[in-house]
């Protein structure tokens, strides 16, 4: 099993996560930065294909999109082309990055830190406190413990042109995804099959604010997806301030 993440599913990421509620979500970042004053300048911390970067960028916001994915930055190139956005992306991992200059914000959305081992998340956010300004804000989620550890063993989800399956196994704090795609090849009736190894990391909400403590974060909030209650939630979403 290849341990590439992100290589085959670049290309299908953001259209096999199109019931994820992109518009809803990306109101809701834009909203929290309204509503908290952030200045214009900011990082998307593993930008992936760039949905929430082209938003913010459509917004008004100077955002460059970070990614230690080649293909993900690619197809994220590609996608803001295709809208006539100019929007910097950089490759980069969130555990050892540098910016030429600081920023107003930074953000980590949809499950980037996951992919952090525990012993690093310290590191990744001391690298993210160096790249905001001071009183910066922070904003990022996590896929929650409870998720986490009630993955069903296998997920599907079978399309006209692409079928995704990953088959899910946790031991301990790790949970490892092993990835196929099937791809259509055109209009033949054939399909072209891929393989990659996701692995994730569970972090409690214990840990992760002890530490933004430590790498010199003001907690300002941890709630459920979209500001929901926290209790059982598939996902918990954290802003911070740089002191």
């Amino acid at each position: 099993m290849a341990n590439n993440a992100y290589q085959a599913l670049a290309e299908w990421f953001e259209y096999l996560n199109d019931d994820c509620g992109y518009e809803q979500w990306s109101q809701y970042l834009l909203s929290l930065l309204q509503g908290y004053h952030a200045g214009k300048t900011g990082l998307d911390i593993g930008c992936g294909s760039g949905y929430f970067t082209r938003a913010l960028h459509r917004a008004g916001y100077l955002v460059t999109g970070m990614d230690c994915s080649q293909a993900m930055l690619s197809k994220a190139q590609e996608l803001s082309r295709n809208e006539g956005l100019n929007i910097p992306f950089i490759f980069g991992d969130a555990t050892a990055f540098k910016l030429p200059g600081k920023v107003d914000f930074a953000l980590a959305i949809n499950d980037c830190f996951n992919y952090i081992p525990p012993q690093k998340l310290l590191t990744a956010f001391q690298k993210t406190a160096k790249a905001l300004k001071k009183d910066g804000l922070f904003f990022f989620d996590i896929s929650s413990e409870h998720k986490l550890k009630n993955l069903p063993p296998v997920s599907i989800d079978d399309r006209e042109d692409v079928t995704y399956f990953a088959f899910n196994r946790i031991q301990g704090q790790e949970v490892t995804m092993d990835v196929t795609l099937f791809v259509k090849n055109g209009g033949m009736p054939t399909y072209s099959r891929q393989d990659e190894r996701h692995t994730q990391f569970i972090h409690t909400e214990r840990e992760v604010e002890s530490c933004l403590k430590d790498a010199g974060f003001e907690l300002i909030f941890c709630l459920g997806h979209l500001g929901e209650d926290k209790k059982d939630a598939q996902r918990l979403e954290f802003l911070a301030r740089r002191k």
